[in-house]
């Protein structure tokens, strides 16, 4: 742990920077902590075949430190490759503390960390894959596995309670261990909607409903589709769009050619504030989740949501308050999103509510300020099993001080 005056060295691990919510989260951390307290190296694998690449479409700037072999496919030799790269950042770099951020940045970073015998390590969970992913004897592995790491972790970090709930049920970590910090975004200023609706060639009247996400099973791109075909014949005038790629891209055409649903697919895009504005409504169809930073982005721009009830999604959708939560039923979401295309006056009232509780609740500022919370929290505990040298200092236990139950008037 550090001198007093010293700076904290934080190691940053993430499988890889494709587009999502944890590359978001860890690179608003990388860009965003006190420099005059922090010193932050990130390091990440390589992005798979049909994934976008946060880094070049959202943070071309961003530095980092590339282990090509830490990427998402499970490979022995690879793996052996990627703890022994990471091994060697570890002992160029010194950290107080390392951070890992997804399930095989995860594994490798707390095993080489404890390699090294880092001072402390902390492991987010942006979500889990305790359902949606795997079958069960592959998730009985994995459960044993995040199980045997959390004992050796100095803290956990759920992005929402229901996540961190999930988890303690499931044995991983103690409650002790847990902070719970969800995820922070900034927006940029919206442009209008009639210029950002042009700008994505999508119709310039009418209620426009929008998927954001990658295309995969556990994300069910499909039930977009299925919807956008249950609501065409009531709602004629409205426009459904889909934006994100993946390898259930040609599944999500077929299906719609199949049911005739009118689906206009954009591709992933960089300019998520023009998409935000084109949106009347934003739907969200998963089957698991963390806590989705796509309805952060639509809350923050005061867009109304739809989601389905998986992981901390209702931690960001107050059902009835700034949208709806459902069931995984495609008409249960169909009657949400209808009801929203239907009543503008209901739109308008849930956008705003949306908006002030993804400010008060969701700013990139606090998520920096807890994680910097967190980290001094780290120290403490150092402290007590003398691990830092005397005037470190210490701003007492983390708390996340920021009350979310409702939305804040």
């Amino acid at each position: 742990m550090p001198d007093s005056g010293e700076r904290l060295r934080v190691l940053r691990l993430i499988s890889r920077m494709n587009v999502g919510g944890p590359a978001w989260q860890v690179a608003a951390l990388t860009e965003r902590l006190d420099p005059e307290r922090y010193v932050t190296r990130l390091v990440t694998g390589q992005i798979g075949a049909g994934e976008a690449d946060y880094l070049s479409l959202r943070a071309p700037n961003l530095a980092v430190r590339m282990v090509p072999s830490l990427g998402r496919s499970v490979n022995g030799a690879h793996d052996a490759h990627a703890l022994t790269a990471i091994i060697s950042e570890i002992r160029q770099f010194q950290p107080h503390i390392v951070h890992t951020h997804t399930a095989k940045a995860g594994l490798l970073g707390r095993i080489a960390a404890r390699i090294c015998r880092v001072p402390a390590t902390v492991h987010t969970f942006h979500g889990h894959l305790l359902h949606g992913y795997f079958s069960p004897h592959v998730t009985g592995v994995l459960r044993l596995q995040e199980r045997h790491l959390a004992r050796t972790t100095t803290r956990l970090v759920a992005v929402g309670e229901r996540v961190r709930t999930e988890l303690v049920e499931a044995g991983i970590g103690t409650l002790e261990q847990y902070a719970v910090i969800p995820p922070g975004v900034a927006l940029g200023r919206l442009p209008p909607k009639a210029l950002a609706r042009r700008s994505l060639g999508l119709p310039a009247s009418g209620p426009l409903a929008l998927f954001v996400g990658r295309m995969t099973a556990v994300k069910r791109p499909e039930r977009f589709v299925q919807v956008a075909a249950l609501l065409h014949r009531y709602h004629p005038n409205a426009t459904f769009a889909m934006v994100g790629d993946g390898p259930l891209l040609a599944v999500v055409r077929e299906t719609a050619v199949r049911l005739r649903s009118p689906i206009s697919l954009l591709g992933w895009r960089s300019d998520v504030e023009t998409l935000y504005s084109a949106a009347d409504v934003v739907v969200l169809t998963s089957d698991n989740e963390g806590m989705p930073v796509s309805l952060i982005e639509a809350s923050m721009a005061g867009r109304p949501c739809v989601t389905t009830d998986v992981g901390s999604a209702a931690e960001v959708v107050l059902d009835g308050d700034t949208g709806f939560v459902t069931s995984t039923d495609t008409s249960d979401i169909a009657a949400a999103v209808g009801r929203l295309l239907s009543e503008a006056e209901i739109r308008e009232r849930m956008g705003a509510a949306a908006g002030r509780h993804a400010r008060a609740c969701f700013h990139v500022s606090r998520l920096v300020s807890d994680t910097q919370d967190l980290y001094d929290d780290v120290v403490r505990q150092g402290q007590h099993r003398g691990l830092v040298l005397a005037g470190t200092p210490s701003r007492g236990s983390f708390e996340c001080r920021v009350p979310c139950g409702t939305p804040s008037s």
